[in-house]
This record gives structure tokens, sequence and C-alpha cells, in this order.
């Protein structure tokens, strides 16, 4: 067994330990295949994660051993790599890796890091979120092929307000859509405006479409998730390895994919070619940023015509103004 792999990436030489360490047992794939992997795609996960502030979701022992999530940069970080402060809403911080080319990745994956969850602002501003993140999230009852019809739905929601999506698979059985915008809003206003385009899409389908936090109240259907949107709230990255038994991977799509692509078309084993081929299809992502005056007119009236003001926030966030009780239905009937 190899004790250690030097690869080159970027001029820069990333040594890889223990390459033959078996990551995932049921497909064969070693570390090094998850390090090469990651070189092969190294345009389109740094495109995803350049100068983000990045949660490195480890698995040192493959994807059967304990993992962790690493928030703030490992005491080993070289030089080369900056990181930028991020803000809890606890008011701690944490200062995390920012990847700035393609052989910070590779560091990171020798350090057993599989997935990589960026946020959704850049180190130079880590206030004010330059995409709006959407998941769909099918419920039990629910599959893949739900998020895709409620994904198209959500194309013309998005149209209608000026808002351009770019759909990638989440890894898993959901659909990520994410929306450059301009860094002008908070994140309060991003995440609002993330229930109003949450909103519309549920009323466009409700039967099968819901925004309703609680797990009791969903039923067999899609769940935007808008609490994704919330700080310190964060999503796989485009092209990040998910930490499951087949080895899949995130892969962006093209919208006119959507009806064929199945998330098991896309793994540690195939992706590399289709990237070779097509090379990164949400290249062009960060050159069309979009605004949110349309999305935040909508919450407005929304509030103001139906009386819908904000939603839950996630458990561990302060309570917000204007934030509904946050207990479940359920228990506060009793």
């Amino acid at each position: 067994m190899e004790e250690s792999l030097e690869l080159d990436v970027g001029g820069r030489t990333v040594r890889v330990s223990h390459p033959d360490k078996v990551y995932f047992p049921q497909r064969g794939f070693t570390k090094a295949d998850v390090v090469r992997y990651y070189r092969s795609v190294g345009d389109g996960i740094l495109r995803a994660l350049k100068d983000r502030p990045t949660t490195l979701q480890r698995y040192p022992d493959g994807v059967e051993g304990e993992s962790f999530f690493q928030k703030r940069a490992p005491k080993n970080l070289p030089d080369w790599i900056p990181t930028g402060r991020i803000s809890f809403p606890s008011g701690r911080y944490a200062d995390e890796i920012c990847p700035t080319e393609p052989a910070a990745v590779l560091w990171a994956a020798n350090l057993g890091c599989l997935t990589f969850h960026p946020w959704p602002v850049r180190r130079s501003d880590t206030e004010h979120p330059d995409e709006l993140r959407i998941d769909l999230d099918p419920q039990p009852g629910t599959g893949y092929a739900d998020a895709v019809r409620a994904a198209l739905a959500l194309r013309d929601v998005l149209d209608g307000l000026g808002l351009t999506g770019w759909p990638k698979t989440s890894g898993g059985r959901g659909l990520h859509v994410f929306v450059p915008i301009a860094p002008d809003w908070t994140f309060t206003q991003v995440r609002r405006s993330a229930i109003a385009v949450a909103r519309e899409l549920e009323r466009r389908d409700p039967g099968r479409i819901t925004t309703s936090w609680w797990k009791e109240e969903r039923g067999a259907k899609i769940f935007v998730d808008y609490n994704q949107t919330a700080r310190d709230r964060t999503i796989a990255s485009a092209y990040s390895v998910r930490p499951f038994p087949h080895a899949p991977v995130s892969a962006p799509l093209r919208w006119e994919e959507l009806d064929d692509a199945v998330p098991e078309d896309f793994d540690l084993g195939t992706m590399s070619a289709r990237f070779a081929e097509l090379g990164d299809l949400h290249a062009a992502m960060d050159r069309h940023p979009c605004g949110l005056e349309a999305a935040l007119e909508l919450a407005d009236r929304d509030e103001r015509e139906h009386g819908l003001g904000d939603l839950p926030y996630p458990p561990e966030h302060p309570k917000m103004k204007g934030e509904p009780k946050r207990v479940q239905p359920s228990r506060a009937k009793k």
C-alpha cells in the first residue's frame, strides 16, 4: 500500500497521504480516487467555492466511518489558502477556508473532506449574500421525479420575478436551484425573498408543494426549504461528492436535461468524463447577477393582502422579530 502520493495541480504539489485507503467500500473507490476526481473537475468546483467561506464535511475513514463538519480552518492550513471570517446567529465567529485555486480543494480532500459547504457570500463581504439558494426536498412518498416537476414550475416563478435559476442535483433525491444575485441585500432580506418564491410556487401547486416547516404538516409533497437561506445554513456545492454508499456527486444541469437526467447518472466514476466533454455547465452563472426587488415586492404584497408574514427559523437561531411561535403544531394544541 502506498504511503503517499503527490499530485501537481495549478503549479502546486499536493501530497495525499494513504491514497489507497478505501472511502466507498460498495464501489471500491479510494481516497486517491476522490482527490483525482476533484482535480478533474477543478475549474468547476473552484467556480462554486471561490472566495467563499467553506465548511468541510470530513470523513477521514470513508463513508462508513465517523464524520464531522469543520467550520474553523484547520490549524495546519497552508499560508496560500486564505480564510474569511463569518459570524453565527449566536454572535460567535469563525475563520473558514476560502479556496482561491484548485489545489486548495485537493488539500481539503486529503483531510477526508468529501462534501464542501460554501456560504452564499464572498470573503470580501460576508454580510451580503450573492446567491439565493432554493432547496427542493422530496418528503416521504415523493421522489426525484416530483422534485423535477417542482423545479420546472419554479423556473416559471423565477422568470416572472426577473430571476435566473441554475439547477443541479443535490446528490440525493432532491434538486437545488441557485440564483446569482447582486450583493445588495442582507441575509434576512434574501430569506424573505426565498419565502415569497416558495409561497408563490406552493400557490400554483398546493397538492404537490409545501412550505410547511413542521414535518407533521408536509405530507407527501416537495418541501421548499426556505431556511437554507438563513444565516449559517449552507448547501453542498456543485461537484461535491456526497457521503452515500454509491458515491454520487452534486451535478450541474441544463434546464432541458431535467426530464431525462436522474441522480444515479452522476457519481465519482462518471462525472469526470462528463466534465471533460461538457465543461462547467454553470460557468457563466456569476456573470449574470439578478435583483431581488420583485421578490421583495411579492413578499410585501403577501403580508399586506394575505397576512402572510415570517415563517419559523431553524431551532438554533435566536428568536427573530415578527417570527411566529416556534412550537410544533401538535404540541401547541396540547
